[in-house]
């Protein structure tokens, strides 16, 4: 019996981790269950460098730690989605403190900075959520529907590393065996599909230096004593800061509600395959609200975009790289604020212990990480992770895997090159291996 469990859980992690091999310099894949994500972009009025900034954010390389379950058109107009007094009412929308400052000075003088809908963007991505039926289409991809509505197991099978025959043999005869593979693949795969909705400014900052100049003099000027310190260092702090422009990401972050409730609704009430076409559940899958996206937060990041650096750069070239390490930094802010957006990422070696992750998730030094053995639960028949050991992310040892990161380095003449570091690497612990994966802590 041992000897036939055991064998069992080898199948799995087989089945789950592909490891291929070579020389001790080539490359690692390893396959392993992944986040799903879709990016849509919220368009944005004229500004700055826009053009070059919306080219970097369409171009930039999709997050590789999660799959690209893209849907449909990338981008919305958020104008397209007016918000009542009344809905804002409900929900409660009032502006910031710095926002009625920044707005009493009128759109001009601030840059384009504040906008007259961010407070309403909650409320206008939930419109275009609702009326474009966004949660519906990405359960359709999940179940590679078809024109016809007929739905498979391709895509579920390819990213969860699953049987799709035997998955949708077990849905038309509803075997035990069936719903627990299905209810893993659920909880897995379909519930950890995310949408990130990402709201682009590029902002000169003369206009908000001289703002902020402008309030500290007339704040200055009721002072007793002191006015003349107090107005030279507000047009110091606007010489320094008025140079260049901002790059203001806003990211809005989304979850596919999915739970074996759904799925119980989904699998007897709504699915068809190829060979059993049913025209009113096809009817009922377009039409039906069981599915639903929930909020989970959002995060903000800033960037300070100058030219007069000695780089070998153009000015195109300074706002591309400004603009997709802003959009990173915003990922970064997510995935450490919001457990269930952590991503999993595999070890690349156990020893020394390595993974491929870096400075783009906004690792320093010192960071915490715990590492997960992947097993399966022989009574649910569904996946668990089960905490073997914490690591440490050494500081000297970060791997730089920025946007652009790879250019060349200029090096004294003589001197030894700089060793290459293509992975970052842990202390802590041992009997690691490769395949395991880790999640950071807080």
């Amino acid at each position: 019996m041992k000897k036939i469990l055991l064998l069992s859980l080898l199948c799995l992690v087989s089945g789950i981790f592909s490891v291929q091999a070579g020389n001790a310099d080539s490359t690692k894949t390893v396959k392993y269950r992944r986040s799903s994500l879709d990016l849509v972009l919220i368009e944005s009025e004229t500004f700055p460098q826009k053009e070059t900034v919306i080219n970097a954010y369409v171009n930039a390389p999709f997050p590789e730690k999660y799959n690209n379950h893209s849907i449909a058109k990338p981008s919305f107009n958020p104008s397209q989605f007016t918000i009542s007094d009344a809905e804002r009412e409900q929900a409660g929308i009032g502006k910031s403190a710095a926002g009625k400052l920044l707005s009493s000075a009128g759109s001009d003088l601030s840059g384009g900075l504040v906008e007259d809908n961010a407070a309403d963007m909650p409320l206008i991505i939930k419109k275009y959520v609702d009326q474009n039926k966004i949660a519906n289409k990405l359960v359709a991809k999940w179940f590679n529907r078809q024109s016809n509505g007929a739905f498979d197991m391709s895509l579920i099978s390819e990213r969860g590393f699953y049987d799709a025959s035997e998955m949708q043999a077990n849905i038309a005869k509803g075997s035990t065996r069936g719903v627990a593979s299905l209810g893993d693949a659920g909880e897995e795969l379909i519930n950890n599909t995310f949408v990130v909705f990402t709201k682009l400014k590029f902002v000169a900052n003369e206009p908000v230096a001289r703002l902020l100049r402008d309030a500290a003099i007339a704040k200055a000027s009721g002072l007793a004593m002191g006015q003349e310190l107090a107005i030279k260092a507000a047009n110091a702090l606007y010489e320094k800061t008025k140079e260049g422009y901002s790059v203001w990401t806003t990211s809005y972050l989304y979850k596919l509600n999915w739970n074996d409730s759904i799925a119980a609704v989904f699998y007897q009430d709504l699915w068809v395959d190829k060979d059993h076409l049913d025209k009113n559940k096809v009817a009922a899958f377009d039409t039906t609200s069981l599915f639903t996206l929930e909020f989970v937060g959002d995060e903000k990041a800033s960037s300070l975009v100058t030219f007069s650096l000695k780089e070998k750069r153009t000015e195109e070239q300074i706002v591309t790289l400004s603009t997709v390490r802003n959009v990173d930094a915003v990922f970064s802010k997510l995935q450490k604020k919001y457990e269930v957006f952590k991503p999993k990422v595999p070890l690349y070696s156990g020893f020394p212990i390595t993974a491929k992750i870096g400075m783009k998730e906004g690792l320093e030094g010192g960071e915490k990480f715990e590492v997960l053995e992947q097993t399966l639960d022989p009574k649910t028949g569904r996946t668990v992770y089960e905490k073997r050991g914490t690591i440490k992310v050494e500081k000297d040892m970060i791997w730089d895997n920025r946007f652009n990161a790879g250019e060349a380095v200029e090096t004294t003449e003589g001197a030894a090159p700089a060793p290459v570091i293509d992975r970052t690497t842990f202390s802590g612990g041992k009997n690691y291996y490769s395949g395991m994966l880790i999640r950071q802590l807080k």
